[in-house]
């Protein structure tokens, strides 16, 4: 016996069945099992915010899960934000903004805004810096991705009016 445990799940909108040891995080799982490289892996501690990912809707660290506690759920990583080669707006105000410099954090960022702009579709400077400031970034000081953020609100309301 191998001692792996099967788990199954579903990841932007594609099912994903394997086994794995029950230790495995769900961030590995995603990674190297189901070969979804966006979800990535700084601290392996839930402090930098690079594994968010939204679990059932909330995001979560994807790290500090193990890939067994998400067996049968519903999973969207940072590849299931765009429509094939079509990014989301979210996507398009990080890139017209330089929300992006290294990108490592720019998947946790984009997972973390995603769901902000969803529960808060107009939100000020300050909920956007509460929000994102369990994500931590080396490269912009955050101005260039409140700005993103806050585009991305911007050109929500533009299109609704």
């Amino acid at each position: 016996m191998s001692g792996k445990q099967a788990v199954s799940v579903t990841i932007n909108g594609h099912r994903y069945d394997g086994e794995c040891e029950p230790r495995l995080t769900l961030a590995d799982f995603i990674r190297h099992e189901c070969g979804l490289t966006g979800t990535h892996l700084g601290c392996e501690h839930g402090v930098c915010g690079a594994c968010t990912i939204s679990l059932e809707g909330k995001t979560v660290r994807a790290c500090l899960m193990l890939a067994v506690q998400a067996d049968g759920c519903e999973i969207t990583t940072v590849e299931g934000l765009a429509d094939g080669e079509d990014l989301n707006p979210l996507q398009e105000a990080f890139w017209d903004n330089h929300g992006l410099q290294c990108g490592f954090c720019t998947s946790g960022m984009l997972m973390a805004a995603t769901e902000l702009l969803e529960e808060i579709p107009n939100p000020t400077e300050e909920e956007v810096r509460e929000r994102i400031a369990g994500n931590l970034c080396r490269c912009t000081g955050y101005d260039f991705i409140v700005k993103s953020i806050l585009d991305t609100a911007g050109r929500s309301r533009s299109a609704s009016s």
